[in-house]
């Protein structure tokens, strides 16, 4: 039996430099510890990566109490910790790549953790986003033939900047792509930025406006039923901002029989509404598109350019 000299990390602060530099020192050497202890650091970023993508993906409340820079940075580091201890215990990424990818890949990896924004949890380039070197391993064990285990089909996808996608976030994206498709093609308004707004509005699928039996009224917008909707009506309790400050009431807002529906509509009321040209013209730009749907009223919230921002760029970019 090789004796190893691998640091534990996964019973040390996330945030200790000086056990992930001994981990490097260790990964040279190649030795079969070495590399599994590295394969699970990596995993531990993968998770993170996972759950500052989740957090990201989560609207927040601009003036909640719990916003403020002090609380990110201590979430930042509970994060970080929570990633290390479910490494610990393994959802099966690092048996992968210790079984499939092979100790020269590894050793490799093992060389960029502890890099510069990858302990802090900075933003890092896309050359250096350790989630985008995971997708691009994986891919080459699968075309190599590898028969990843069922942990592995259970991971989050990646978006196209490398960012991890959140399941409930990818399931929401399959499910309404192709009406989102539809109505670029009437709007020239990106499929996905549509779909930002319409998981803004619904939390992501979880809080749709109900008709009064209880179904789902699928509408993903927020679009209120004026005078001139003709269509089925739903009633729901929502928030409107008066002076900048929320205030609780009901309104009437409008009903479909499925999101293709919605879709449309939506995109109908931006391409022939006068006061969405602005949006329509927006150049495929995210903050343009959404501070444009705020300065033409779409929303009472102040707020709402900046949230439907980040919605945009963290999960669906």
């Amino acid at each position: 039996m090789i004796a190893s000299t691998s640091t534990d990390l996964s019973n040390k602060f996330a945030l200790d430099t000086s056990s992930l530099n001994s981990l490097k020192k260790d990964a040279k050497a190649g030795t079969p510890a070495a590399l599994k202890e590295t394969a699970t650091q990596f995993e531990a970023m993968f998770i993170n990566m996972m759950m500052k993508s989740m957090r990201d993906a989560t609207p927040q409340d601009e003036e909640g109490m719990g916003n403020s820079q002090q609380t990110r940075t201590f979430t930042t580091m509970l994060d970080q910790q929570t990633s290390q201890n479910l490494a610990k215990r393994g959802m099966g990424l690092a048996d992968v790549l210790v079984r499939q990818l092979g100790g020269a890949q590894m050793n490799q990896q093992a060389l960029a953790i502890g890099a510069e924004g990858g302990a802090t949890g900075a933003a890092a380039p896309a050359a250096a986003n350790p989630f985008a070197n995971a997708a691009a391993m994986l891919k080459s064990a699968a075309a190599a033939g590898a028969d990843a285990p069922t942990e592995l089909a259970k991971l989050p996808a990646t978006t196209e900047t490398g960012r991890v996608q959140a399941p409930h976030v990818r399931s929401f994206q399959e499910k309404l792509q192709n009406h989102a498709i539809e109505a670029e093609k009437t709007t020239g308004v990106p499929a996905k930025f549509m779909l930002g707004q319409a998981a803004l509005e619904t939390g992501w699928g979880k809080r749709m406006i109900k008709n009064a039996d209880g179904s789902n009224s699928h509408n993903l917008f927020g679009i209120k039923a004026g005078p001139s909707w003709k269509g089925k009506v739903a009633e729901s309790v929502t928030t409107e901002y008066v002076n900048g400050r929320p205030q609780t009431r009901v309104e009437k807002f409008r009903a479909y029989d499925s999101p293709a529906e919605s879709f449309k509509d939506y995109a109908n009321m931006l391409a022939r509404n006068p006061r969405y040209e602005k949006v329509i013209n927006s150049g495929g730009d995210a903050a343009a598109f959404a501070h444009g749907l705020q300065r033409a009223g779409y929303a009472t919230d102040p707020n709402y350019g900046a949230k439907l921002t980040r919605v945009i760029k963290n999960s669906l970019a």
